[in-house]
């Protein structure tokens, strides 16, 4: 079941603005795995947006997004449906499990590959030259979409490469920009790559500590815990990879190569879900059902305690926990040249905080497993915007001037 949901099309009056709810989507009979956006074309007159949404079910449900309608169910699949992406440009999406297919705007398979593995494929991005990278167990596998010309009027989708460079499963992987993309696997490697020629341009594996020396004996001590340095999630802006690694955040630099801060224990539990927020900030959920927004800080800038100020404690929720905010260790300390500053506490889940929406003029979004989306305001923006409309009623009214 969705719930919750912006109608597109139109101007969201709901959920990011009131929390109001505007549609409930019945339709999946176990969890969701995937849920994409389908825009419709420029060039077409009908400007009707599609949502699909993929379930451990097996099926794909395609729904009006805005009239909740559900559209088509497709229930040929083999497999849980993983992962979902559009290929705009083509006018086509993709659906990944146990093989690939490729599907219309009408919902005709257009093709599909053969059965790739029992792992299925976990993650899908689009890459240049009509190109998409799938993660399948440890494999990265690259597929080319075929589209019809003159002489051929059948769709194909072609296998061109097998990266074999990561030594256990990927979890995560992301585009950077239109040059590069970035995988993590559960074993904390993160290996970026170049989209164009699909050569590795970095390959990172000591996440958990990015000290200069590691005693042997306490590497594989920590290699012993793999949960604790798995990469659960990626984001990314022009200049670094922030990646959930265990319980931790990192911040990985693009041109030096190297991580430029961290916090080793972000969240009591593993982190699952992370997004850049404006102002070099970083919002981050987790397990333990906290929910956090970090500052990127230059060294030279810390203080002693961090001032709890900035877009946090603006919404009014902020609460400093000064034992995560204190500065890592002295060795690390030597080893990055930024660091990740908590700015206060979003206190309200009871339990694992799945995922999150963040939308810049409306606020925050976050679902949980405890069955509660919770919509979360900028409290001083807020402030001012109600301000602003008493003082335009007042002024319709007339009131305004008889008060002067």
């Amino acid at each position: 079941m969705l719930r919750w949901l912006i109608g597109g099309g139109r101007e969201p009056q709901g959920l990011a603005e009131t929390g109001e709810k505007l549609l409930e989507l019945n339709g999946h009979t176990q969890k969701i795995t995937a849920i994409i956006t389908f825009p419709s074309l420029e060039s077409c007159e009908e400007k009707n947006q599609l949502i699909l949404t993929a379930s451990a079910d097996r099926t794909v449900i395609v729904w009006d997004s805005d009239t909740g309608r559900q559209v088509q169910r497709i229930s040929c699949f083999q497999s849980t449906v993983k992962c979902l992406t559009v290929l705009q440009r083509l006018d086509v999406w993709l659906s990944g499990g146990n093989d690939l297919c490729v599907w219309n705007r009408k919902l005709d398979l257009l093709c599909k590959t053969s059965y790739l593995s029992d792992t299925g494929i976990s993650a899908l991005v689009e890459i240049p030259k009509n190109c998409v990278v799938a993660a399948v167990g440890k494999e990265l596998i690259i597929f080319r979409l075929v589209a019809p010309t003159e002489g051929s009027l059948e769709w194909d989708i072609l296998e061109i490469k097998h990266l074999l460079d990561h030594q256990d499963n990927i979890l995560s992987l992301i585009n950077v920009n239109d040059l590069s993309f970035v995988t993590g696997s559960h074993i904390g490697e993160l290996i970026i790559w170049d989209a164009l020629d699909w050569t590795m341009q970095a390959y990172e594996r000591n996440f958990w500590d990015p000290s200069p020396q590691l005693d042997t004996q306490q590497e594989i001590k920590l290699c012993q815990k793999s949960n604790d340095i798995s990469i659960h999630h990626f984001t990314c802006d022009e200049e670094n990879v922030f990646a959930a690694v265990g319980r931790g955040l990192y911040v990985y630099n693009l041109q030096m190569k190297r991580v430029i801060a961290c916090q080793k224990t972000a969240h009591d539990s593993n982190v699952l879900h992370i997004a850049k927020l404006p102002n070099r900030q970083l919002i981050s959920c987790s397990e333990d059902g906290s929910v956090r927004i970090w500052e990127l800080r230059e060294k030279q800038q810390l203080a002693a305690e961090p001032v709890p100020t900035g877009f946090f404690n603006m919404w009014g929720f902020g609460r400093v926990n000064k034992q995560t905010s204190q500065p890592v260790k002295k060795q690390q300390e030597n080893a990055t040249s930024c660091s990740l500053e908590l700015i206060g506490d979003l206190i309200g889940h009871s339990s694992s905080v799945e995922m999150f929406l963040y939308f810049e003029d409306h606020g925050l979004v976050t679902c949980s497993a405890d069955h509660l989306i919770i919509l979360w305001k900028n409290g001083e923006r807020e402030s001012g915007l109600r301000s602003l409309r008493l003082f335009q009623k007042l002024e319709e009214n007339g009131d305004l001037y008889l008060a002067v």
